[in-house]
């Protein structure tokens, strides 16, 4: 007989993981105890020699499927206690600290349980397991037990408290175990009227989306705004009402089967559809001008339902419809609500009617948004089915505090090797978002027992999350780092992809504020974590009126033309009068100047498509990628240089700047030849991709590992297109895997930067 003391960190908390122990304890015959502590689990095994190797095999082989160990330590004990059974004890409160599982979207098993009339919860929407539902909405601290977390509200019933303690039971020892007797309710509201029985919500809310109404819905992380996505009356009032007349909206489908009737689906598509973290995936229309009401895109960005309310509300037992639009509710750029009483006061002139519970928000958290990229996810948003589960860093951060930037905002905090990524938070541009922000940091400090040693953020000075590390280092008396926009770009990828040395970066996205006090934007970069040198840009593009510029992008596009000699404003969506007005300010010292691929993106979007403002930011390249009539360069039958607009490039400040003017001013020419728009748009992106293949070739001729990195790589043509002509050229390159190419993963480049540059 043996006796052990046995310690396991990593996501063993709200995933299982006890009643897995106590299970295989029963199998091999081990007798003890285990709990939950603020640093993972513990307990003492007693048994035979070969029983508890068997145990720990089965252990480290064969865990929970929705944990994640990172660590089993085993001491032995001398003396035996002589234990008779395997228990689980009471958590233990310590000064460590574990791991905190993501939501996890409907089980297979809660979903059949759900329609099964004669089960106890059938057409329950909170129903769960171990295996499936709420975590970090929920959680308000470590140990992950009932009482520290929302549902401590709802005392489980004596039915509920039986499973809870039934070793065979799926739910036993399921913290939000429930049923409809003591768990949340849900409840419809409409004007002065509230209706609790059970299945009227339901029927309620799908009459209403039926009628073409627009629903308010109260999920696991936030509130939603819904309608039939099939009624282009419906989506365009909702689109009305909350100001987003043009920003593709994402929707739900009732299964699989009606995804396939609107998408094309590649396999690895489907599994991230039906991964446990639901995500929204963007997937390509079987037609592409179909659905134009939902996106102008050939892509739409889709879901299933996760949770038991969103599965009900798709039930086809009221004949609601089988695709929603489900957008985020939220009032002009604040973030999604997350109180009942808040909702129907903001959203009381959006919504028809509202789907509500009385089940606490503890956490905001968004969806998550990604593509498939080369047979794996590619992140837009990282947030809710993965946030706040951490990546392994190859170096100590313990302490260091990354604070991104301001355009999707996020955070990264170090603990040991651990990164913590934020949710998705927004563009942090409001007093709103950024109490949201500090909030969330509050709430990882308490979770995850973070202590900040060092603050890193951007240079910009404007930049709320700036600010907010500049006050919070001062205060705190830790040194603060500040690190350039687009290095720190250049750092997330290489960190992402765990590279060491030296690389060449291509970092092309909308605005960063440059060493030099100017807008950059189309960098080409070489460095590493200590340093790096800005050898390669683009023209800068004067911004009459600096910011309005960039709502306003016809003033981008009367900038590109004058800057290239074209003499016709007709080409420019603006008016005459406007046009003589502004071409005063296009001086240097007037307008300020951004070397911006984002910002060419918006004054061609403007030149093509005669569209004078931009809805919101991203938009010019989202509408030039759309034009195309193809989605990758895969698809053409000509290399890409024949169909490239010819190449210029200069030097000036030893920096190799890709010369714009010629190409804006053949584009002019095609426009007044009327060359189909579609033609032109790929001519542009084609030509960005073969300028930066050759903005490799003559500054990376060391061949060094190239890395992509800026909100602009969300564009699948470019991204596509420039990897494979540097693969073909012989250049090794990397993509984002696990961190977000846009603004949200700044904060991972600082971070590691700044784990190099820290003070010893």
């Amino acid at each position: 007989m043996r006796c052990i003391h046995i310690l396991i960190q990593g996501i063993v908390q709200g995933v299982g993981f006890r009643p897995f122990l106590h299970r295989l304890a029963q199998t091999h015959q081990i007798h003890g105890w285990v709990r939950n502590t603020s640093g993972g689990l513990e307990g003492i095994l007693e048994g035979e020699n070969d029983a508890l190797k068997c145990f720990l095999l089965e252990l480290e082989t064969s865990p929970p499927p929705l944990s994640s160990i990172e660590k089993i330590d085993t001491f032995p004990i001398k003396n035996s206690f002589g234990y008779t059974e395997f228990t689980i004890r009471e958590s233990h409160i310590d000064t460590g600290s574990t791991l905190v599982s993501p939501d996890i979207g409907i089980c297979p098993e809660c979903a059949s349980e759900l329609f099964t009339p004669s089960n106890r919860r059938y057409r329950y929407p909170f129903i769960n397991c171990t295996n499936c539902g709420p975590r970090y909405t929920i959680i308000k601290a470590l140990p992950y037990d009932r009482k520290r977390t929302v549902m401590e509200a709802f005392p489980m019933c004596e039915n509920c408290q039986k499973e809870y303690h039934n070793i065979h039971d799926r739910r036993y020892h399921a913290q939000p175990d429930c049923c409809s007797i003591c768990g949340p309710q849900a409840f419809y509201f409409s004007n002065d009227s509230v209706s609790k029985t059970a299945d009227d919500p339901f029927s309620a809310s799908q009459k209403l989306l039926s009628m073409g109404g627009i629903l308010a819905i109260k999920g696991i992380g936030g509130f939603h705004l819904a309608c039939d996505a099939r009624n282009v009356d419906a989506v365009t009032r909702l689109r009305q009402r909350k100001h987003r007349s043009s920003k593709p909206l994402a929707i739900m489908c009732r299964s699989l089967e009606v995804v396939h009737r609107i998408c094309n689906i590649t396999q690895t598509e489907e599994q991230l559809l039906l991964s446990p973290a639901r995500p929204i995936v963007l997937l390509s229309k079987r037609e592409k001008n179909k659905l134009s009401h939902l996106s102008f895109s050939s892509r739409l960005g889709v879901m299933l339902p996760y949770t038991p309310l969103h599965m009900l509300l798709m039930d086809q037992t009221y004949g609601g419809p089988d695709t929603l639009i489900m957008t985020s509710a939220n009032i002009s750029e604040c973030p999604v609500i997350l109180d009942n009483i808040e909702a129907v006061t903001k959203l009381g002139e959006i919504a028809d009617g509202f789907l509500l519970h009385n089940r606490v928000i503890q956490n905001r958290c968004d969806d998550s948004l990604l593509m498939e990229w080369e047979g794996r996810a590619y992140y837009f948003r990282k947030s809710r089915g993965y946030a706040p589960y951490p990546l392994l860093f190859n170096q100590n951060v313990d302490g260091i505090f990354a604070m991104g930037a301001e355009q999707k905002a996020s955070f990264a905090l170090g603990r040991d090797f651990h990164v913590f990524f934020s949710p998705h938070i927004g563009d942090m541009k409001n007093a709103e978002t950024f109490s949201h922000y500090k909030e969330t940091v509050e709430t990882y400090q308490k979770l995850f027992c973070l202590k900040p040693s060092l603050y890193v953020c951007d240079l910009h000075p404007d930049y709320l999350s700036t600010q907010e590390a500049i006050h919070a280092a001062k205060e705190l008396n830790v040194p603060l780092i500040q690190v350039q926009h687009h290095w720190a770009h250049m750092a997330s990828c290489m960190a992402d992809n765990s590279l060491s040395s030296s690389c060449f970066g291509i970092i092309w996205d909308g605005t960063g504020l440059g060493t030099d006090g100017t807008i950059w934007g189309g960098e080409f970069l070489i460095g590493d974590y200590q340093t790096f040198s800005r050898i390669g840009s683009i023209r800068p593009i004067q911004l009459p009126g600096a910011d309005k510029a960039i709502q306003e992008i016809g003033r981008i596009a009367l900038s590109l033309i004058h800057d290239a000699g074209v003499t016709d404003p007709s080409v420019v969506p603006l008016d005459s009068d406007k046009c003589s007005l502004l071409i005063k300010l296009l001086s240097p010292t007037l307008s300020p100047k951004a070397s911006s691929i984002g910002r060419l993106f918006d004054g061609v979007c403007a030149l093509i498509l005669q569209k004078s403002y931009a809805d919101y930011e991203g938009e010019g390249a989202a509408r030039i990628e759309s034009l195309s009539p193809v989605e990758t360069p895969d698809s053409l039958t000509q290399p890409l240089q024949k169909l490239s607009y010819p190449l210029h490039f200069y030097m000036e400040n030893k920096m190799r700047i890709f010369d714009t003017r010629p190409m804006i001013f053949d584009i002019c020419r095609d426009l007044k030849c009327n060359i189909s728009a579609n033609h032109i748009a790929l001519r542009f992106m084609v030509t960005l991709c073969c300028m930066a293949l050759n903005q490799c070739l003559f500054l990376n001729q060391k061949k060094l590992p190239v890395v992509l990195s800026g909100g602009v790589f969300q564009n699948r043509f470019l991204l596509s297109g420039i990897t494979k002509l540097l693969r073909d050229n012989g250049f090794t390159v990397y993509t984002h895997k696990q961190v977000s190419t846009n603004d949200e993963g700044i904060c991972f480049g600082q971070l590691a930067i700044a784990q190099k540059k820290k003070p010893q």
